[in-house]
Order: structure tokens, then sequence, then C-alpha cells
């Protein structure tokens, strides 16, 4: 009897679960419909605004704002909030998409639009949806993370061929240099598949690429 209950009330709280995920999605869709044509930035959330790289996503950020581009971050600090700030500087759509977090993710107070998650899966359908470029700024784990999702899923056609910009050559060419070393001789990936990503060092090119892709789908 004591067996049963417990396992009532498991598949109780699992359905409980199913309706809040479903409750976070339909959230983000609410806030996100008509957020416009937009580019994801990520990056780490401990680089500090002494920092060549946070000053370089304040740029690209407000430079992409006054392009008509609204800027995606997760909503923290460090490179989000850098991007979240020069958007928001600029008059633009600054959305910050925030994790709940035991530490280190606290809300910027840069975004202008504010949508808080519990799950990482919803959060990061968020990104992608919304999203008609992706900019990838030095980062951690969860930069990592964000950057191997994006380009698997548009190397496994899961999503259209939207350009994925790494920002920082001098930060992301080791590991280029071992994705051709290591899965482009091993025969792991294709290798075309290296086309997927560009490396720059020049927020120019980031805009110039947005651009072209916002006039391919206008």
């Amino acid at each position: 009897m004591e067996k049963q209950y417990l396992l009532d009330e498991m598949e109780r709280s699992e359905s409980w679960r199913l309706f809040r995920i479903l409750g976070e999605f339909v959230e983000g869709v609410e806030e996100m419909y008509d957020v416009g044509p937009a580019v994801s930035i990520f990056g780490s959330a401990r680089t500090k605004p002494e920092d060549p790289y946070y000053q370089k996503a304040v740029e690209i950020g407000g430079m992409l704002a006054e392009n008509g581009f609204a800027v995606i971050t997760g909503g923290g600090g460090g490179i989000m909030e850098a991007a979240n700030k020069g958007a928001a500087e600029k008059n633009g759509k600054s959305v910050g998409l925030n994790i709940t977090l035991p530490f280190e993710q606290a809300p910027n107070p840069y975004s202008n639009i504010k949508v808080e998650f519990n799950y990482f899966f919803v959060r990061k359908v968020m990104f992608v949806k919304y999203a008609m470029a992706y900019v990838i700024m030095p980062g951690g784990f969860g930069t990592l993370d964000e950057l191997f999702e994006d380009v698997t899923l548009i190397q496994t056609k899961r999503v259209k061929p939207l350009p994925v910009i790494l920002f920082g050559s001098e930060h992301w060419g080791g590991l280029v240099n071992w994705i051709k070393a290591r899965l482009i001789e091993g025969k792991l990936i294709s290798p075309g598949d290296m086309d997927i990503f560009t490396v720059t060092d020049d927020p120019e090119d980031i805009l110039k690429i947005v651009k072209d892709v916002a006039a391919l789908v206008s």
C-alpha cells in the first residue's frame, strides 16, 4: 500500500513537471513572438567590464541594435551583460533569457525584455527559434554547449543553416585547429561541416553577415 502511494505521488509530480515545462514554453513564445529579427549572443558570465571582449560585446550589441536587430542573451553578467548593455544604450530590443541557477546567474539590468526559465532545454529552444544568427564569444562550458548544439542542429538539418560566428581568433583558434586535426582527419565529420561556422575579430564582419541573412529572408 505504501509503495503504491509513493508511486502515485511520483506520477503526480512528473505530471505537474510537464505542465511547468509547457508553461515555460508558452511564456517564452508569448514574450518572444514579436521580437523581430534578432541575433543570439553567447559568452562567459565571468568576463569583467575591463576585459577587451566585454567591450567588444558592448560594441557588437550596439551595432546590431542601431541596424534594427534585437539582441538575445542569457540575461546574466559578463559577455551577456555587455551585449545587452550595447543594445539598450542604442534603444534597441535587449532580450535576457535568464536561467535560475544556485550561483553565478543574476539578471543583468540592461535587458528590457526579460524571460525567466527553470529548464535549460526550454531556454535553448528560444535562443535558436528566434535568432537569425548566433555570435559565440569567449566562454566556458555553457558557451561551448551552445556552440556545439547550434552547429549540430545545422549539421543534421534540424534547423535552417543560419550563421554561427565565433568572435576572437586568438581564443577560438586552438579549438578550430583541433577540429581540423582530430575530427576532419579522423573522418568523424565532413570537411564541409567547417563551413557551418566563421571566425572573425571584426564586429563589422558580424554586421555584414547578419545583414546578408536578413536580405535573404526578407
